[in-house]
């Protein structure tokens, strides 16, 4: 899977040193704007992805557990196929295999850290909220799935949490499974959970990087795929990380800057340079959708499709934004 989505050849699962490869999400949004400007340059959004080492048999080490907890979101990856022993896949087995593991991981985290607060009288609402998390945890419970407070999660964030993070599934089918839907029980579990879910074939998904671009499209199409599927891991797992793209477009460059949802205008600005969110003045903001149809941006204009919006509007995804600044 980290193969065919980086394009790396590198030795991965037990007994392997952890890979990073740097993957553009692909942005059909991108690519109408650059034909509309023929930029100099295009630039997507892009994720680092870490393939970490996993354990003996089912079980991940400590090792790979402390790695997993530097990254923003988690992914794992299903079998849903023979191995070469001919046994099917368990993916169900495979996701509470792992769901217990993280969880056992916290509980540890979040033990040792009220019996600190305890002993030395600290913050009682610090107290109160690691005590929620504990018996949530003791019920098998992610923290992920306990409702909490933005306050109370930057109070959490500095424990890195393993099941506090985004989790995404990719149920990893054979080659002639990869137009089916996920089995109803997959989907449920998922479902149930709050989890992103992809099905996709690693092995047609290596075969498709390896190939000429020209001819990607027409083998997708033989297998009744729109794109590669790895396309949409790849755009799932950036909206899991609640990532949305505001795009600047002109002739220089066509971009897609990946930007918290619900961001404010003046802090989407800092994304570009640090100079335009302290001198902010307005935002000039075109749906791309709009200015793809109509042409230009003095089009735009003309007939009302171009905004001027100020400090208090949030930046949604697919916004075209210029942004007007003095320091």
């Amino acid at each position: 899977m980290f193969g065919a989505l980086t394009g790396r050849a590198v030795d991965t699962g037990f007994g392997a040193k952890e890979n990073l490869g740097v993957v553009k999400v692909h942005d059909p949004r991108v690519d109408a704007l650059a034909k509309l400007y023929s930029p100099k340059k295009v630039t997507y959004a892009e994720i680092t992805f870490s393939d970490l080492p996993g354990g003996h048999g089912d079980s991940l080490d400590r090792k790979a557990l402390l790695a997993m907890k530097s990254v923003d979101a988690l992914c794992q990856v299903l079998r849903a196929f023979p191995d070469a022993a001919d046994e099917p896949g368990d993916p169900l087995r495979e996701l509470s295999g792992l769901e217990t593991e993280t969880i056992l991981a916290d509980l540890e985290v979040v033990e040792g850290r009220i019996a600190r607060v305890r002993k030395d009288r600290g913050n009682p609402r610090e107290l109160a909220l690691l005590e929620r998390v504990q018996a949530a945890l003791e019920a098998e419970t992610p923290v992920r799935r306990i409702e909490v407070s933005d306050e109370e999660r930057r109070m959490l964030s500095g424990f890195q949490l393993l099941t506090q993070k985004p989790l995404l599934l990719v149920l990893n089918v054979a080659e002639d499974a990869v137009a089916e839907p996920a089995p109803a029980a997959i989907s449920k579990a998922a479902e149930q959970r709050g989890l992103g879910l992809v099905v996709l074939s690693a092995k047609v998904e290596m075969d498709i990087a390896l190939m000429p671009a020209a001819e990607q499209q027409e083998f997708c199409e033989s297998l009744g795929l729109s794109e590669p599927a790895s396309r949409r891991f790849v755009r799932a797992a950036f909206e899991l990380q609640g990532l949305i793209s505001m795009l600047t477009a002109g002739e220089d460059e066509c971009r897609a800057w990946p930007v918290p949802r619900g961001t404010f205008a003046p802090k989407a600005a800092g994304k570009i340079h640090s100079d335009i969110e302290r001198g902010f003045i307005r935002a000039e903001v075109t749906r791309w959708e709009d200015l793809v149809e109509l042409g230009s941006e003095a089009r735009c204009r003309e007939v009302g499709k171009l905004r001027v919006e100020g400090r208090d509007y949030v930046v949604e995804d697919g916004d075209v934004v210029n942004f007007r600044f003095n320091v």
